[in-house]
């Protein structure tokens, strides 16, 4: 298995040693950015399964690096590490595209917790690309463009939805969890009720079933979560070890 590769975006030097530390400890190889355009540059030379940003940055805020790399790839995680702590700072951080927020002080093995749990859905990705077009059934996905040829005739996917599809193709055959839905599309700290989840998985019954009551891709499995099944795919490796 490939390292996993961690930016890491912090000008306090202390700070962003004793992190840096600890996630080599843990097996992550980091590179250390202290400052906004540094972090850029290192973005768009290299490849990362997870990007660590501090908001308080010189030269460029945390805040304009992580709509810089929301520009360029959407499927990178972004954990933002800061002291700011207000609620209105989280919702900005979301609103920019981050996946995570922890504010300073923070608990180490939480921090490292959330880390290893970011880095499983960037693995995930690493191990199970998807083209940018998929076909299940009848029904075509182009993910470029947020499009889909349907049951329904020619629709235009939400980010949400396409992100939600994208999470349930690559885990084709699987059980995929309420908790995981949330966390993969739409973070740790701005839930959703699980009602919005229902609503979602109703809305791609109604686009690619041809009989949404009789669903043939999109399972509800009771009391857990969810399952997609095309039997056209193959299933993923932890799929066929269940």
């Amino acid at each position: 298995m490939m390292t996993q590769r961690v930016l890491l975006v912090e000008d306090e030097q202390h700070i962003q040693e004793a992190i840096r530390m600890n996630l080599e400890l843990e097996g992550y190889e980091v590179v250390t950015a202290s400052d906004g355009p540094d972090a850029i540059k290192y973005f768009k030379e290299q490849r990362f399964n997870l990007i660590i940003l501090d908001i308080m940055l010189p030269e460029m805020d945390g805040y304009k690096v992580c709509e810089h790399i929301r520009l360029e790839k959407d499927d990178v995680p972004i954990l933002f590490l800061t002291a700011k702590d207000s609620t209105q700072d989280k919702i900005t951080g979301f609103q920019k595209g981050a996946n995570d927020y922890i504010t300073k002080p923070f608990h180490l093995e939480e921090f490292l917790l959330r880390v290893k749990v970011l880095l499983k859905y960037s693995r995930l990705n690493d191990q199970t690309p998807i083209d940018n077009e998929y076909h299940f059934g009848e029904n075509h996905v182009d993910f470029r463009t947020y499009k889909a040829v349907c049951q329904k005739g020619d629709i235009s996917l939400t980010k949400k939805e396409a992100k939600l599809l994208k999470l349930f193709i690559q885990r084709n055959n699987e059980v995929v969890s309420r908790e995981e839905i949330l966390q993969f599309v739409w973070g740790y700290d701005v839930f959703p009720s699980t009602r919005t989840i229902d609503n979602f998985i109703l809305a791609f019954r109604k686009y690619f079933e041809k009989d949404p009551k009789h669903p043939e891709f999109f399972h509800s499995v009771r009391g857990v979560g969810y399952k997609f099944t095309n039997a056209t795919q193959p299933v993923t490796a932890q799929a066929a070890a269940n």
